[in-house]
């Protein structure tokens, strides 16, 4: 089942940009749990570099997306539309299931190539999903 919305990618062209609108001016927090500053996460299938940022005191994120190149599909995406809104992501306590749902329910899966019953997060194609990319990744929070 969807449990709560675990982040919002946003796509940009350095993190000093991403920075000065999220940190600076909206006053948001880097968080530092997640992807260490200044290092960030590395996803090496799109050679993108990734930080996150707190959301005041619940538990979504914003996820910076810096594609290394333009040739990555996050890179495309960059070069096409420019930086901003990417995807969103939804936690999950059973990601296969909802991801079969989805699927059943008429959303169209992006396959990398492993089985599903191996996935720990999917992605739904925008057309099928209102223009925006889906992402279904497992929920991450603490258990309470």
């Amino acid at each position: 089942m969807i449990t709560y919305v675990d982040h919002i990618g946003i796509v940009s062209h350095s993190l000093e940009q991403a920075g000065e609108v999220l940190v600076e001016r909206l006053g948001l927090a880097w968080d530092t749990e997640r992807a260490p500053m200044p290092e960030g996460g590395y996803f090496a299938p799109e050679r993108t570099r990734i930080f996150f940022v707190r959301v005041g005191v619940g538990e979504t994120k914003i996820e910076i997306l810096l594609p290394d190149d333009a040739q990555s599909g996050i890179g495309r995406y960059l070069e096409r539309r420019g930086p901003g809104l990417h995807h969103i992501g939804y936690g999950s306590d059973d990601v296969v299931a909802d991801t079969k749902q989805f699927m059943d329910n008429g959303l169209r899966y992006i396959d990398f190539g492993e089985p599903i019953e191996d996935i720990t997060a999917s992605f739904f194609h925008p057309k099928s999903a209102n223009g925006i990319l889906t992402e279904i990744v497992r929920d991450r929070r603490p258990v309470r």
